[in-house]
């Protein structure tokens, strides 16, 4: 009788041992699932790289205080123009009236449409309308002469703003054109300011000048 109370004691005993680690095992058992739980909600760490960068954005907008008078919606806008080929956004652009006159009258609105890649300085009316008169209308109504003035105007690759802090770059008329300038302060054969530049068309980009450039 003796010998049965004293294993009756031992295994309650041995009960209340073993309780408090089973008890406390069922706890970190639960705390686990706690801590890994917000492992698995957080956020996937790919989402902030997908993000645009901002400043390159910011960098590769048109830039110039002429750019305030393009239109804001419609085929002559930034992105009215970024649709077509360069003769026919120009020809959309108030400001370039009278360079696309001059391209309609050397034959040259095909040839700059279907090019590839190409940079065009485009001269603003008042570029023309600082040459005389007489002798603008003199070049216009000579093709020869009035091609080889356009096609001096125009580069045979996309030119980024980068490119221009200190370029020579030939031209569709054989001849160089030189560049200079940093940020949105450029400078075409030291004479003709970058009025609004880094104006994508389908096909070129475009820097708009505020002076006629004449081949040497």
């Amino acid at each position: 009788m003796n010998s049965l109370r004293i294993r009756r004691g031992a295994i309650a005993v041995a009960a209340a041992a073993v309780l408090p680690f089973a008890l406390a095992a069922c706890s970190d058992s639960g705390d686990d699932d706690k801590t890994t739980s917000p492992t698995s909600a957080a956020a996937d760490p790919t989402t902030e790289s997908q993000e645009p960068d901002k400043d390159s954005t910011a960098m590769d907008e048109p830039f110039g205080p002429a750019c305030a008078g393009v239109p804001k919606d419609g085929a002559g806008s930034f992105d009215g123009m970024a649709k077509d080929p360069v003769a026919t956004a120009a020809s959309n652009n108030p400001a370039l009236s009278t360079l696309v006159t001059a391209v309609k009258k050397a034959g040259l609105v095909d040839t700059l449409n279907n090019a590839q890649n190409i940079t065009v300085f485009a001269p603003t009316n008042d570029a023309f309308a600082k040459l005389p008169k007489a002798d603008l209308d003199k070049v216009l109504a000579d093709k020869a002469t009035l091609t080889k003035i356009l096609t001096y105007h125009v580069v045979g690759q996309k030119l980024a703003p980068e490119q221009m802090e200190n370029g020579s770059f030939e031209t569709l008329q054989k001849g160089m054109v030189t560049t200079t300038g940093s940020g949105e302060d450029y400078t075409v054969n030291d004479s003709s300011k970058v009025v609004c530049g880094n104006v994508k068309t389908a096909n070129a980009n475009v820097y708009i000048v505020d002076t006629v450039l004449m081949p040497k």
